[in-house]
Parts: structure tokens; sequence; C-alpha cells
């Protein structure tokens, strides 16, 4: 674990160290996971390098990059934020979880941070893959969008698969799919009717198509 500062050259190399292969940005030098949510408004990649938030900056006009992982204590996190501060490019920590049903307090802590964010912006997770793909998600429901092309920012293509312990991230969609879109707006939904321990309960029981059946009926 990396728990240095970054002000020697062997503290430096530790932390280059620590992210390559404790945190595998090795395989992260060649691939970014990048890809629009919202064409020039946001985007959604992996954890980038220092060098690629510097290029970035410049070539997709970045003026915020939200950190999906929270301050963690490893050397491409340490790198990451010396790189963004030393470019003057806002970086928010916004933890969320991939495999666990979404928490109502983090997406609203999201939703108002969005709400302030200066645009275009950056999502990314370590992968670019799960929590990338359900605030993708999120960030489209906000806009307007319907929870099928929320559902789409959870795809193969980027790495996530939903028969899998993070598939719970699609039930939540799903859930606001088929029993309230069109009658409610998201943000009212997950106000007023979702149980974020009832989705939990059911999705690691295996009785998730039970609750969404119940919910149906109950609306």
């Amino acid at each position: 674990m990396f728990d240095g500062t970054l002000s020697s050259p062997r503290q430096r190399l530790h932390a280059w160290l620590d992210g390559l292969f404790k945190d595998h940005a090795l395989f992260r030098l060649v691939w970014t996971n990048l890809a629009p949510v919202i064409p020039g408004r946001v985007w959604r990649s992996n954890h980038p390098t220092p060098s690629r938030l510097r290029r970035w900056r410049k070539t997709l006009g970045l003026k915020t990059v939200f950190n999906l992982r929270g301050h963690r204590r490893c050397g491409a996190d340490a790198l990451g934020r010396e790189m963004c501060q030393h470019i003057g490019l806002p970086y928010l920590d916004m933890a969320f979880e991939s495999r666990n049903a979404p928490h109502k307090d983090r997406i609203l802590r999201f939703h108002s941070l969005y709400k302030q964010a200066q645009f275009p912006l950056l999502l990314h997770c370590k992968s670019g893959a799960d929590r990338t793909g359900l605030a993708s998600g999120l960030i489209i429901l906000f806009e307007g969008g319907t929870a099928e092309d929320a559902l789409k920012q959870l795809h193969w293509r980027f790495l996530h698969f939903r028969h899998s312990r993070t598939g719970v991230l699609d039930a939540f969609f799903l859930l606001y799919q088929k029993t309230a879109e069109g009658r409610l707006s998201f943000l009212d939904w997950l106000h007023y009717e979702y149980n974020e321990d009832a989705l939990r309960t059911a999705y690691r029981a295996g009785t998730f198509s039970h609750l969404l059946a119940t919910s149906i009926k109950k609306s």
C-alpha cells in the first residue's frame, strides 16, 4: 500500500511501481476504456495516467474529473491528484460500490455535485466498467434520458458483465424501468419509492424477479 508523499524521486518511483503493479495500471498504459456518455459534455474512462489527464485537459477540454473510487492510498491516486492540481483541474471524490445495491444518499450527493460541476467532465473508476457505468447511467437519467439508455452504459464492451455480482447495478436500473418509469421521474422514485435494502436482499437471495413482480403489483 502506498501511503507516502511525492516529495522525493524515491517516493515518486514507489508511487509509480505501486500504481503499475499493485493497482494494475500497467494495463492502463495502452488501454483507456474512453467513451462519450453525452458527446462533448461527459466522458468515461478507466483510471487515467497523469500524462493522459494532461492530454485530455487539452484535447477534450476537461474542466472536472470525478473519481468514483474515492480517496485511495495508492500510487495511481496520488499521481493523478498531483497532476490535476498542477494543471488546475478540479478532482472530485465520489465513491460508489460495484457489487452492492446503489446507496440513495450517495446518488443524491452525486446529483448535487453533478449540478455544480463544470463541463466537459470525466468519470473514472479503476477499469471504467462498473462504477463508471453506474455513474454514466445516472447522468443519463439526471438529464431526462431513459432507463434503457442508462442500461447501455453497463455493457460488456466496457468490461461490465451482468451475470456476476455487479449485475445488481443492472437490477437497479431495471427496477426503476419496470416499476416507475413513465409514472415518476427518476429522482422522485429515488426519494419516495427506492428501497436499497430490499434490492440488496433480493438480489443476493436470487429473488430479484419476485421483488420486481411485487413492486409492479404495488404500483
